[in-house]
């Protein structure tokens, strides 16, 4: 069936972040709504402070701070991506087909994150809620170390899908210092991962609305069946203080 729209390619092959980048948002303020990458190589900054409804693709591996600060695009890897993607986000979606690094999401305040396999350290720093805006980080796999430290709100999902192995689906220092939004993790967790001022609660019939969702629309856009998702249960953590280390800092 032939497209009904035309995508507009750029070879990123040999091509400098800043050259890729300007060619980028040249495109896009000449209104291009479809734009294909080919050949991408750890470039830097793609899409960063993009604005609009223009659908990215990107073949290959972009590089650190994909989609910082965007507000409104539409990007799809289908690969993997480094750190820092979705740094500062005000609006829009990034879904990445593979595995993706550290720090995702840092002071994200709107749009949507899907990363269908693991993810690394510091997913969700500093996420907040702005306004009418809810970010939205979902992870297919596992995640390391200080996932959600010092979220203030939106929301995580961790859905340790490939958990053959008993292993845990997060590290340690789970939720450090969280005072805002909720994290849902598929499985179980240890208590001795959880930071301070946190607790795990049962779900409510809203919650099991939210994740039933937002794990659909997760599912779709990265051909997975959603109902092996839903196999098992989900645990919520939320914050119980709103200044879980005010002690340690001031009198």
């Amino acid at each position: 069936m032939a497209k009904d729209f035309i995508i507009m390619k750029i070879n990123a092959a040999g091509c400098h972040y800043r050259t890729l980048n300007q060619q980028i948002k040249d495109a896009v303020k000449k209104g291009e709504k479809h734009i294909e990458l080919l050949n991408v190589n750890g470039q830097r900054y793609i899409a960063d402070g993009v604005s609009g409804d223009t659908e990215i693709i990107i073949n290959g591996v972009p590089g650190n701070d994909l989609g910082a600060f965007m507000s409104g695009p539409t990007i799809i890897v289908n690969s993997f991506a480094q750190d820092s993607v979705a740094n500062t986000m005000n609006d829009g979606k990034i879904v990445i087909k593979g595995h993706a690094g550290d720090v995702l999401g840092y002071g994200m305040r709107g749009g949507k994150l899907f990363v269908k396999e693991d993810v690394g350290y510091r997913v969700g720093i500093h996420m907040k809620e702005y306004e009418d805006k809810i970010p939205l980080i979902i992870a297919g796999g596992r995640a390391g170390d200080f996932f959600g430290e010092y979220m203030a709100g939106g929301i995580l999902i961790l859905l340790n899908l490939n958990d053959e192995k008993p292993e845990r689906a997060t590290g340690s220092y789970l939720a450090t210092g969280m005072h805002g939004g909720v994290i849902y993790i598929r499985g179980d967790i240890d208590k001795d991962q959880i930071g301070e001022g946190v607790g795990v609660v049962e779900l409510k019939e809203a919650d099991n609305t939210v994740l039933n969702n937002l794990i659909k629309e997760f599912c779709k856009d990265l051909d997975i069946d959603s109902k092996f998702v839903f196999k098992k249960p989900f645990k919520k953590l939320i914050p119980v203080s709103k200044r879980p280390y005010g002690k340690l800092y001031a009198y």
